[in-house]
């Protein structure tokens, strides 16, 4: 067990700084168009609520490095990885899942928002089912009064990872389409109704945004 930990610790100091080391030079070689930039200076200076999903995590914490944010990452170990990449481009992470932490994530989620501080979190969660947006980012807008900003990315070439969301990442040289989507306001109080209702407009703005984005690169879906 103590071999398993300390190649464990080993590979979070070592493989987070090699892949944000290398992705910085190849994602400086991509083609960036950026779309609905209208719908991004709708909500400055901020904060928001961004949130994209899961399959995006890896390239959009680089892109949107100059807006640090506080995200919400998975307490799992493979999480771990994930918080220290996003540490390294400039954002704070929260740790917490569903099945662990999620509450006392979410409560400091409502603090860094309230302080300010734009906030990232994956609208289908960690664990999914892929492109099923979670009442998360509703929930955080609705004790707030910040709006919802959504957020995703499109490209001609890419790596798909063999996950549940099907991971991608720009190849070097590709050219990488990222969307702004349209904020949702949410309000206060809501029924759990209401809350079913939101979370079901964001999904939806999300998948069209998504349907939209591939569409650019002659594909249904990535």
């Amino acid at each position: 067990m103590m071999k398993n930990g300390f190649w464990y610790n080993i590979s979070l100091r070592v493989i987070p700084f090699i892949f944000v080391w290398l992705t910085r030079i190849w994602f400086s070689t991509c083609k960036v168009v950026t779309h609905g930039r209208e719908y991004r200076q709708q909500v400055e200076p901020g904060p928001v609520v961004g949130t994209f999903w899961h399959y995006t995590i890896l390239y959009l914490f680089y892109y949107v490095r100059a807006d640090r944010a506080v995200a919400m990452v998975s307490a799992s170990r493979d999480g771990e990885y994930i918080s220290r990449v996003a540490r390294q481009f400039g954002h704070a992470t929260v740790r917490g899942s569903r099945g662990k932490g999620g509450g006392l994530a979410v409560k400091n989620l409502i603090r860094a928002l309230r302080a300010g501080r734009n906030v990232a979190l994956v609208a289908d969660g960690s664990q999914g089912p892929a492109r099923a947006a979670q009442a998360g980012p509703i929930v955080l807008a609705s004790h707030t009064g910040v709006p919802v900003l959504p957020m995703l990315w499109s490209c001609s070439r890419y790596k798909r990872f063999a996950s549940w969301d099907g991971m991608a990442l720009p190849l070097p040289f590709s050219r990488v389409d990222f969307f702004y989507g349209e904020p949702l306001l949410v309000p206060a109080k809501l029924t759990d109704e209401q809350l079913e209702d939101y979370r079901l407009v964001l999904e939806k703005r999300l998948n069209d945004l998504y349907t939209q984005a591939w569409a650019l690169h002659g594909r249904m879906q990535h």
